[in-house]
């Protein structure tokens, strides 16, 4: 079992009250975010208060546990596992490979004696079977790539523009500390986590034939990150490129890759009334880097890539995100966390007047008091304009709100 790791305090914090406590704790994200190194993690906060404490590891990407393919198996090999009437912690990784799953955690559960953690790479398989066999049982800590303060910490780096530019063009993968952070060799290691992302949670579990659309939808939604898409505007570009696929299609596929964590969407709102608009979203990559992979990393894509960064620090720190729209003006990020409510617009340059007055302009169009913030990549940041803080993004990626 793989013991070296750098601890990732955020998500230890958040698992710890939940050790030793009548709930599952499931653990999801995109593949190679990280999950299983957690689970050594807190493996080894609970040795170290119990080193006599008996734990169970079955991980599904090794070969040696192909045999637990359903619930009855794994049912079995964790009973085989188990001495006697002790308290047993029951780790399993990538529990969605296993059938059923969810049948032996609910057994485990109602027999009790057993703390269960699992890590899983579906969003809708584990959300639909949890929220249906185990409702009321189980807690989701979703795990992102790594965030810029985490990735300065990985590879021992300052926090300054070649850093920034190296994070934003690799992303933040934790096993890249493991290679050269050169386009070759990053690159090269991204487009098969790509790959297999794409062949295995989206065209196998999902039992995709065409391979060359899903494709061809990716390299759509990497052009058009951060700009406002639905699936009838998808369907209607495709057609113009000779492929004619139905907006229902188009929204099956979309859903597929959003399930595997490799795209993330946020829908549209209206500020004053708080509304959801059902058509047009926005859609962000999981990891700039496997973006990067698909169309390359372009320097005419700088705000683009901007905006999905600051998104990603916004959802790691649990805000709940939508566009939104005030009257004409759009809001590129309207946040809520327990009640508070937080107002982003991202740039990346404010050179002028008419660039300031258009960034600034739609958050005071919002007349309520909390907090407004435009991020850009201008240097001489950190005052305000009529309340709005103006924030460089490097400083904003390493603040806390």
């Amino acid at each position: 079992m793989i013991k070296e790791y750098i601890t990732r305090q955020h998500y230890l914090d958040r698992i710890r009250p939940y050790i030793g406590k009548d709930i599952i704790k499931v653990l999801t994200g995109q593949r190679r975010v990280g999950k299983s190194y957690l689970l050594f993690q807190i493996m080894d906060v609970i040795t170290a208060s119990d080193p006599e404490a008996q734990i169970i590891y079955i991980n599904k990407e090794l070969y040696e546990f192909d045999f637990i393919d359903n619930y009855e198996s794994l049912l079995a090999y964790i009973k085989g596992k188990s001495k006697g009437k002790k308290y047993h912690y029951v780790f399993i990784d990538e529990v969605q490979d296993i059938d059923q799953f969810e049948r032996a955690l609910r057994s485990l559960f109602a027999e009790g004696g057993y703390d269960i953690y699992c890590t899983g790479s579906n969003a809708g398989l584990l959300s639909g079977e949890l929220a249906t066999y185990l409702s009321g049982r189980y807690v989701e800590i979703k795990v992102f790539s790594l965030s810029y303060i985490e990735f300065l910490d990985f590879h021992k780096l300052q926090n300054n523009s070649d850093a920034f530019l190296k994070y934003i063009k690799y992303g933040g993968l934790p096993y890249l500390i493991n290679l050269k952070l050169e386009d070759d060799i990053v690159y090269d290691y991204l487009k098969n986590i790509y790959n297999t992302i794409l062949l295995k949670d989206i065209v196998k579990r999902h039992k995709i034939r065409n391979i060359a659309f899903l494709e061809r939808l990716v390299i759509y939604l990497a052009d058009n990150a951060g700009s406002l898409v639905s699936a009838k505007k998808i369907s209607d570009f495709l057609k113009s490129q000779k492929t004619n696929i139905s907006p229902n299609v188009v929204l099956n596929y979309l859903s597929h890759l959003e399930s595997a964590f490799f795209v993330l969407k946020v829908r549209r709102s209206e500020i004053a009334g708080k509304k959801i608009f059902e058509i047009g979203e926005k859609y962000y990559f999981e990891d700039l880097g496997l973006r990067h992979t698909i169309i390359g990393y372009r320097q005419a894509d700088i705000g683009r890539i901007l905006e999905n960064i600051v998104f990603l620090h916004l959802k790691r720190l649990g805000y709940e995100i939508t566009v939104g729209r005030i009257g004409e003006k759009e809001i590129d990020f309207a946040c809520e966390r327990k009640g508070e409510r937080l107002y982003v617009q991202v740039a990346y340059m404010i050179p002028d007047q008419k660039v300031h007055d258009r960034e600034f302009g739609n958050l005071l169009a919002i007349r309520d008091n909390f907090t407004k913030i435009v991020v850009s990549m201008d240097e001489m940041t950190g005052g305000e304009f009529k309340g709005i803080k103006h924030m460089n993004i490097r400083n904003f990626l390493v603040s806390i709100f």
